[in-house]
Parts: C-alpha cells; structure tokens; sequence
C-alpha cells in the first residue's frame, strides 16, 4: 500500500466570500519532495497557500495533510493536524524582544510540558541545523536577514514536523545569501527528511531546489503547468510558462 502523500489538494476553489481566485486546483506532494509554487503577480499564491496552512477554510474541495482532512477536522483533531506543520513566512515575522532562542522555544513552551532546560536545548539543535548556534542569544535586529529567514525555519522545526510552508523565503536577499538559504532547504529535506512547499517566483531558486514546480495563472484561476522546472522550461506548449521560465514577455 502506497504511503499517503505529505499534501494533497483535491479540487480546491479558494477565494475570499464571493470572491473566486483558485477553482479545481488539485495536486499531490509525496514526502521528501521539494514542490514550488509559482506565478505571475496575483495568480493565487498567497491564496493559496493561506488555505494550506489553515488560515482560510476552502470556498469547495478538499486538503489532506497525511490523509486527513484539514478542512474537516475540528477541535483537537484539528490542532493536532496544525502541529504537524511548520510555516517560515516571508519576514520572518520573528518577535523582535525575544532571542533566535526564545523565538524557537515559544512553540514548545506553547504546545509541550517540556521544562525550561529542555525547551533550551532543543531549541540550540535546531538552531544549530540552520547554522546559528552561534547566534542563539542574539535579538533579530541584531543578525543579518539572511539569518533571521534561517532562525525562521528553525522555529518551523520546533515541534518536528513533517512538513514545512516556506513564503518567498528568498525575498529581499542577495544572491549569494539565497544561494545558501538553498542549500539549507535542500540539507535539511535530506537530513531531517522534511517535506517542503515553497512560494517563490525567484527562478535561480526555483531551479536550484525544486523537485517539481506548480505554476499558476491569474486568468486560469488555476494550474496551468505541473513538473520539473527545466521540463517546464524546455517542453511546455504554453507560451504562458515559457515565458516565465525563460524570463520572457509573453505573446499570450
């Protein structure tokens, strides 16, 4: 028997009230995959990925996290399918009075009965996976950008979750620094065996990491293209896709 997929989305239409951005979105991540999701500007990514995560209920369809229903799920069932994921978003939205630290040992200390000196140690494992044990009693606005978006992730790895949500990870880094932040994602899918989901429309990144890519369309209110970036690039007959993939203005 075929283990459940980490995500899968199943004729999803999101949007807001009567508002219908998305409409029979459906894929499928199995684990250990890197999947992107990218797009011109106001294609639904967002949108999208705020209905992964739980933050907006779906307008129809379904979203399976490990085979369960997280549109369905309520009460405790609910909550436990929200620990089994962790979101970096596109600030790092890190609490600017706490340490890296504090800010990784908040979801323990939320959602466990481990002690202080626990909650500590783990925290500094964590932190030492995204290369900031040095940097652990540091504030965020005493470390680099580059660096808070690792302390982010780290956090996302708290409480051990299979799969992590990554927004625009490389927003506002230079390409040296996003080149590393790469290689993190890609150690971190091999050593710790985590499954991701990045938003992203930064193409060096796209390449560099993505196991499959799932590219969206403004006017398709949906998916217009689903495989392997330089497949994408090289194959597709849209000439919406390659015009992304090759940083093209498209005649469509």
């Amino acid at each position: 028997m075929q283990p459940a997929p980490a995500i899968e989305v199943k004729e999803l239409a999101a949007g807001y009230g009567r508002t219908v951005i998305l409409e029979n979105v459906s894929f499928r991540v199995p684990a250990r995959q890197v999947a992107v999701i990218l797009g011109g500007s106001g294609c639904g990514k967002s949108t999208l990925l705020k209905h992964l995560i739980g933050l907006l209920p779906p307008l129809a369809g379904q979203i399976f996290l490990g085979g369960r229903d997280l549109a369905a799920a309520r009460g405790t069932e609910r909550l436990e399918l929200l620990r089994k994921f962790g979101v970096g978003f596109q600030s790092g939205a890190l609490f600017g009075s706490m340490t890296l630290s504090e800010n990784v040992e908040l979801a323990l200390a939320e959602f466990t009965r481990l002690p202080p000196a626990a909650r500590r140690e783990i925290a500094a494992i964590k932190l030492g996976l995204v290369g900031l044990s040095d940097a652990r009693d540091k504030l965020p606005s005493e470390v680099s950008g580059g660096m808070q978006k690792r302390a982010a992730i780290a956090r996302a790895l708290a409480l051990d979750p299979g799969l992590i949500f990554l927004d625009e990870p490389s927003a506002g880094l230079d390409p040296v620094t996003s080149a590393g932040l790469d290689d993190l994602i890609l150690r971190l899918r091999e050593a710790v065996g985590v499954t991701f989901v990045v938003v992203t429309h930064e193409l060096a990144s796209i390449y560099a990491i993505a196991d499959r890519a799932i590219m969206l369309d403004k006017s398709a209110k949906g998916i217009i293209a689903d495989g392997k970036p330089a497949d994408l690039r090289d194959s597709s007959a849209d000439p919406r896709v390659r015009a992304f993939f090759l940083r093209k203005a498209s005649d469509a």
